[in-house]
């Protein structure tokens, strides 16, 4: 292993970094399996609410406004890691490969 890479998986940033990005990858995604799931459940034990429409005469039914809901809120789960990985996680990462090249120009 380079002296480069020995100083960045030295670095206390980068062990927070791994700590916190993964602790974050981990809650998000323990949140989408529990809707997910959540979801298939109600389908699987109350399948008369998940096909019963949302009004009397309409078409949309609870399943389908559910399944909307997943969709959509998966989509801005997505969009809110991808916005903190490329801001905050970004940052950090940069400040780190800095602090490693200072090291390796000395």
């Amino acid at each position: 292993m380079s002296t480069m890479n020995q100083r960045v998986i030295n670095n206390p940033k980068f062990q927070n970094l791994v700590v916190k990005r993964g602790r974050y990858a981990w809650s998000l995604s323990i949140l989408v399996l529990a809707v997910f799931y959540g979801f298939v459940l109600l389908v699987a034990f109350q399948p008369t609410l998940i096909g019963s429409p949302i009004s009397e005469g309409s078409a949309w039914t609870y399943g389908v406004v559910g399944g909307l809901f997943i969709f959509i809120s998966f989509w801005l789960l997505m969009a809110r890691y991808v916005h903190r990985a490329n801001g905050e996680f970004d940052a950090i990462n940069q400040e780190i490969l800095r602090e490693a090249w200072k090291g390796e120009q000395q």
